[in-house]
């Protein structure tokens, strides 16, 4: 079920009458309970209204200070996933039908069913062509014939689309359209090539809308430069897509780069993500004076698998007294397991004594604990610690303002590092039986 969305808003009453309206139905409508409206501009989005939805039906009304341009409704939270793009004439009511599954579907508004009716239409075209391709077809007439089709319905969107905001979004769609037959690998080499021919970047109507973004990660994702592997390909297609849009503004760079960026994130392909901020997206950021966003990027890089862990220093207890000692002159094991962690966190109270478990299992020499414990007093921590006295016991003073939290990116605890011998971070796995997986599968 999406999230939905609480106390995002107070809930205001309208107090004019509206000039047109947008309004329509959320299915299923148990899951929606408040709908956002922003107007979108290259640079900021405007909250304007909201409505309650009831029974899955919402209205927003417009006044005569409601221009035209790019609208975009968020559904849910977080807002950058849950939202869609309408057009907004100024002359006409909007009504739509949005589905969790299916989509958005307009019932009525010229614009919107006009740019609707053009992709669905350029689908099944691209589908046509990719299903000839698939089954090796020989009867090089017929995928002239397809090819002249989508030659001509592109053109006749464009003529219909004259005088509206919709025909922006469907000159910058223009397909690469061959003039006479091409194998599959040539009409794909050339695809790629031409993927971004119409897209202007400095459209000020594309840069309010997901256009953009969603043509970005149809290129990267979509489509594979043939027989080489995952990294490369994706490098590949990123250093095209950045090439393509070398003389956007800034700003939009820095807001297409740090999707793409968080995406690879998602995905677990925390190589590539550093890649797009080493090559591309810090100097973009440097330019534009975010300081903050350079630190992060760096944060991420300095902490992912493969790169060597942050050192810090401790105490180990020895006969005599304590020593100090940094995590980087310690060779007392195999692997190093550190745990960010809190006497006050009942998530961690119940994780911690089954890593204790689980470590116990294993061959002396195997495994060793470094339990760095995030904390705004001493005392609890001190009293726990007696249970497990096969770690290595860290006090990290000042809880979320710890330095070594901090040079780690801890926001939430526990959170895992597994190191190997020469303390590279090689697994951050997200909960204590992640981890055993991990070891499990060694």
């Amino acid at each position: 079920m999406l999230k939905r969305i609480v106390a995002l808003v107070v809930l205001l009453p309208n107090v004019f009458f509206g000039q047109h309206t947008i309004k329509g139905t959320f299915t299923p409508a148990e899951d929606f309970n408040v709908a956002l409206l922003y107007k979108v501009t290259p640079t900021v989005s405007e909250y304007i209204t909201n409505s309650e939805i009831k029974d899955g039906l919402f209205e927003f009304k417009l006044d005569s200070t409601a221009t035209k341009g790019m609208y975009r409704i968020v559904y849910a939270i977080p807002q950058e996933d849950y939202n869609f793009d309408v057009i907004y004439n100024g002359k006409e009511d909007i009504e739509l039908a949005f589905n969790s599954e299916t989509g958005v579907e307009f019932k009525s508004s010229s614009e919107n069913k006009l740019l609707a009716s053009y992709k669905n239409s350029m689908s099944m075209i691209t589908h046509s062509i990719g299903k000839f391709y698939r089954e090796e077809g020989k009867d090089t007439m017929a995928l002239k014939s397809i090819f002249k089709t989508q030659r001509e319905a592109q053109s006749n969107f464009e003529s219909l689309a004259k005088g509206t905001i919709a025909l922006e979004f469907i000159k910058a769609n223009t397909p690469y359209i061959p003039e006479k037959f091409e194998d599959v690998k040539t009409y794909v080499s050339n695809l790629k090539t031409h993927y971004f021919d119409h897209v202007d970047f400095n459209n000020k109507t594309l840069q309010s809308s997901n256009f953009f973004d969603e043509r970005m990660l149809n290129y990267v994702f979509g489509l594979s430069y043939g027989d080489v592997d995952e990294f490369t390909n994706y490098k590949n297609n990123i250093d095209a897509f950045c090439h393509a849009m070398k003389n956007a503004p800034n700003e939009t760079k820095r807001v297409l780069l740090i999707d793409l960026w968080q995406q690879m994130v998602d995905l677990g392909f925390e190589n590539v993500a550093n890649y797009i901020s080493e090559t591309y997206l810090i100097d973009v950021a440097k330019s534009l004076g975010d300081d903050e966003l350079v630190e992060g990027l760096s944060l991420f890089k300095n902490t992912s698998i493969g790169s060597k862990a942050p050192d810090f220093s401790f105490q180990i207890e020895k006969s005599g007294g304590k020593t100090n000692k940094k995590l980087s002159e310690i060779n007392i094991a195999e692997r190093y397991i550190i745990v960010f962690w809190s006497s006050s966190c009942s998530h961690c109270l119940d994780e911690i004594p089954q890593l204790q478990s689980f470590v116990k299992t294993q061959e002396a020499g195997k495994l060793k604990v470094i339990a760095i414990a995030l904390e705004d007093e001493p005392q609890a921590w001190k009293n726990i610690i007696k249970n497990y006295p096969e770690f290595i016991h860290v006090y990290g003073e000042g809880k979320w303002d710890n330095k070594i939290g901090d040079a780690y990116g801890v926001t939430a605890t526990p959170t895992y590092f597994i190191l190997n011998k020469a303390k590279e971070i090689i697994a951050k796995p997200a909960d204590v039986e992640a981890l055993k997986m991990f070891f499990e599968a060694e």
